[in-house]
């Protein structure tokens, strides 16, 4: 303006959006309060609404909501009212905000589907966790569509309660009524299968994110790096970097990533010039930065060149934290160090740790390595507390998991009955391996034999007597006309043995067994022989009494 070029709103506008992607909350109100103040165009509805934005979150609500009186009636308007509510969710005021979105009803204003998508954020904790589907009926009743930017939320919530069935589920309802994914959709979902070790699916998904791509996004670009790192894919992380290289401005955190992506598909050379770059370019100023190449090292048993990274860490000025321990223990137990390792996972424990980071993936998936490695020793009072920490994060759901743990009780030649149970609860399904190491735990308490051993084919109905054992009797009537048979839900007789497998809910019997010919008949046990003991009367335990092939 000083050398007579107008200013128009579009800059303005520009301006104040990358004044809020970067956080700077103060300049941005500067901004904005100048725009009123000397007003190089006539202010609208949006230039307002910016005002009452920043002034609430750098202000207070009383400030704000004061500002709302002092604008103009004719800007007093939807978007005025839906900044304000949005405002009040900002600072965490849910019942302010209910009140201002009652009273824009009365006054027919539209509710901006933004609203709900910070109501939905705001109750996406463990306990509030209920309130969602309540809101989502308002939302409904409201008469707003849910944005792509609402199923990526609800897909999110999903995908951090490592809850793979609820991801694709609220995926399916977003693609029945017609919503088109982003390449934010198909991240989400490619991270969480990926997490959950389901790649072939993760690369289904990875390809729609390179189609649904729009733009060299450096967020984007980033979860490629992780993605392409844990499905072991070199050329394409090869490629993924060299196009965030043409990015004019490359974050310390796309360089972390990278340095962690090359080290999990064990390109440890590539990992340390990109260390050695990132100090020369990006210069080291946060534990971050140092935890990266220190969580390569020791993932790969390295020690004295993590403790190295360390020391650098110290001179620095960076302070260790609880990841930086937990990093350094699996390092240490990878070397062999079990006492070295306990004490510096105590160290770690001993600091503060916010839930963000305990709930946090490399958090969790440090903490299971170290669970494989007590297991593979049989060291079960380790594995237990660990194991305890990643059921408190839903990390349990997952039956790799749970696997590790049977492991440490197989090694150590502990049998414990409840552990099936303990594993189903926990939302986690049994699979092959299950069956092998509790086929293992059930018939050889006292006699385990090494799990290399190659163990066959394990009877099926062996292991669907041991998901007998843990649910809830229910007393029903048979339509078959025999007592204590199966039924699903008390509509219909069980005749194949597959479905046994099926046998979870609590409206099935727990207290007898029903044992199945290979025509499909059944016939019902002995009066006295309870579920659990069935196995000791047959002839021969480890011959299957439904034929060679399992229904």
């Amino acid at each position: 303006m000083a050398d007579g070029f107008p200013v128009h709103r579009g800059d303005i506008f520009h301006a104040i959006n990358r004044l809020r992607k970067l956080k700077l909350n103060k300049r941005a109100l500067e901004v904005m309060e100048w725009v009123i103040r000397e007003r190089p165009y006539r202010p609208k509805e949006l230039d307002y609404s910016y005002l009452l934005e920043f002034t609430t979150k750098l202000h207070g609500i009383s400030r704000g909501e004061k500002l709302f009186g002092c604008v103009p009636q004719e800007f007093q308007n939807e978007l005025l009212y839906n900044n304000l509510v949005i405002a009040c969710l900002d600072k965490g005021s849910i019942k302010l905000s209910l009140e201002y979105m009652k009273k824009m009803r009365g006054l027919r204003y539209p509710i901006s589907h933004l609203v709900y998508n910070h109501l939905i954020i705001l109750h996406s904790s463990t306990g509030r966790r209920k309130t969602i589907p309540k809101i989502l009926s308002q939302m409904k009743a409201d008469k707003v569509v849910r944005h792509v930017s609402t199923y990526n939320i609800l897909m999110k919530i999903e995908a951090n309660e490592h809850n793979i069935e609820g991801l694709v589920k609220v995926f399916n309802d977003m693609k029945r009524v017609e919503v088109e994914p982003n390449e934010i959709s198909f991240c989400i979902l490619a991270t969480a299968h990926a997490v959950a070790r389901l790649y072939t699916a993760a690369e289904a998904y990875i390809e729609a994110v390179e189609r649904a791509m729009t733009g060299n996004n450096w967020s984007t670009l980033d979860v490629l790096l992780i993605l392409y790192g844990y499905l072991g894919k070199e050329k394409e992380l090869k490629r993924t970097w060299g196009t965030i290289q043409e990015v004019t401005h490359v974050r310390s955190k796309s360089y972390m990533l990278a340095i962690e992506a090359h080290g999990r598909i064990g390109q440890l050379s590539q990992a340390e010039e990109l260390w050695t770059e990132m100090k020369s370019i990006k210069g080291l100023q946060s534990t971050e930065q140092f935890n990266s190449m220190i969580s390569i090292y020791c993932k790969h048993g390295l020690i004295n060149k993590a403790t190295a990274i360390f020391r650098e860490m110290k001179v620095h000025g960076c302070k260790p934290n609880s990841i930086t321990f937990r990093h350094l223990a699996l390092g240490c137990l990878k070397a062999g160090l079990v006492e070295e390792s306990l004490k510096t996972l105590d160290m770690g424990m001993n600091l503060t740790t916010s839930n963000k980071v305990r709930y946090s993936t490399p958090w969790l998936e440090t903490t299971f390595s170290m669970i494989e490695i007590f297991a593979e020793k049989g060291d079960v009072k380790n594995a237990e507390k660990l194991f305890e920490e990643l059921n408190k994060a839903s990390y349990t759901r997952y039956t790799f998991v749970y696997n590790s743990l049977i492991k440490a009780y197989v090694k150590a030649k502990i049998y414990d009955p409840n552990l099936l149970k303990r594993m189903i609860l926990g939302g986690a399904r049994p699979d092959s391996e299950t069956r092998k190491k509790f086929y293992l735990l059930h018939f050889y308490p006292n006699n385990i034999v090494d799990n290399n051993v190659a163990l066959g084919k394990i009877p099926l109905q062996y292991f669907s007597l041991l998901i007998v054992q843990i649910v809830p009797a229910r007393t029903h009537d048979c339509k078959a006309g025999c007592e204590g048979l199966f039924c699903h839900h008390g509509i219909s007789c069980i005749h194949k043995c597959k479905v046994l497998l099926r046998l979870l809910s609590p409206s099935f019997s727990s207290t007898v067994l029903v044992k199945f010919s290979p025509e499909g008949k059944h016939e019902c046990p002995k009066p006295g022989v309870k579920a659990h003991e069935w196995w000791k009367t047959a002839e021969d335990p480890h011959q299957s009494t439904f034929g060679d092939k399992e229904d």
